[in-house]
């Protein structure tokens, strides 16, 4: 059987050092603690950490976030799609989603023997990514005017960045940031294990920015091979004419850019074209669109990864998930 350990996985990664956070055996680890079950194979030299949840009467639903092996390594392998194939049986799986680590469309040519385009991702599609190439000066020179000025402003109006392990603090403005702008949190326990899987080997870290030794943001972000993610963030709703959140931010890229990394991934903003996004971002206020009003003035690319494809193995159940579950259906 292709199932291997988490040991070998890591192996594997080593070996492939362009792995997706997401395929690390460090978050396959974090989501085991958390209603999934995480399942490492490699057949061929193609390999793939399969995320499975379970549902009602022994079901479950297979997932692949961010598989570094792109449309034609997985799909062009018989063996190895019949490798998922018995994996996914094995435990019952109605569908398995795949997730490219791509910004390639799908060829809908290749799509045969029951896989199927999507009709939603798990994880955000559209996203800003940060050239960190070149000296911080450049950096900054590729951000628009305001945000630059932002940053300066928070540092000579007192605000100061470091690293912090208060992870009940950052849960608690998480906390606050989700009743505030109306997004959903994971437990306290989450964020802390995933600090504790992640920062012993110095690949991820939290920042706070304070003002007079008072949390105003916080963020965590991961550093995995040439790139960076800022996937967890919050602040409350002190002092924020001194523009913490900026100063944050760039601290992390600062960060990012120490760790060696070559792009700096700001997770997620409206899955939207960049004329529209252009065009609302100052009059749109719900959902992810105050977000890319914070996020477009670093200076990055807008990107849309490549659409989710699923491989269904009972229809009807398959239809019933998305119809009940599949647009709630987050990481």
């Amino acid at each position: 059987m292709p199932e291997i350990s988490l040991h070998d996985w890591h192996t594997f990664t080593q070996t492939h050092p362009g792995m997706h956070l997401l395929q690390t055996g460090e978050w396959g680890e974090l989501k085991a603690g958390f209603d999934w079950e995480a399942v490492r194979m490699i057949r061929d030299d193609i390999g793939a950490q399969i995320l499975f949840r379970k549902l009602p009467l022994g079901y479950t639903i297979g997932y692949v976030p961010k598989s570094t092996f792109g449309q034609d390594a997985l799909l062009g392998n018989p063996a190895f799609r019949r490798e998922l194939d018995l994996i996914c049986a094995k435990r019952r799986a109605i569908f398995c989603k795949v997730e490219f680590d791509s910004w390639d469309r799908v060829n809908n040519s290749q799509l045969a023997e029951h896989w199927l385009l999507s009709p939603n991702n798990i994880q955000p599609p559209r996203t800003i990514v940060i050239n960190l190439r070149g000296s911080p000066d450049e950096i900054l020179a590729r951000m628009k005017q305001k945000c630059r000025y932002n940053i300066r402003l928070a540092e000579k109006k007192g605000v100061r960045v470091h690293a912090w392990d208060d992870l009940k603090g950052f849960h608690r403005m998480l906390q606050e940031t989700s009743k505030r702008d109306g997004f959903s949190v994971h437990s306290f326990e989450y964020y802390l294990r995933a600090y504790q899987l992640f920062h012993p080997n110095k690949t991820c870290e939290v920042l706070v920015a304070e003002f007079d030794g008072k949390p105003l943001a916080a963020l965590m972000v991961f550093a995995i091979g040439y790139r960076a993610w800022y996937v967890y963030g919050a602040s409350n709703d002190h002092e924020r004419n001194r523009m913490p959140t900026y100063l944050l931010q760039w601290e992390a890229i600062r960060w990012s850019k120490t760790r060696g990394c070559e792009e700096y991934d700001l997770w997620g903003v409206p899955d939207e074209d960049e004329t529209k996004l252009e065009s609302e971002f100052e009059t749109r206020h719900d959902g992810l669109w105050g977000v890319y009003r914070f996020k477009r003035g670093f200076g990055g690319e807008l990107k849309r990864a490549a659409q989710a494809i699923d491989r269904v193995y009972h229809p009807l159940l398959y239809q019933l998930y998305l119809k009940h579950m599949g647009k709630r259906e987050r990481i």
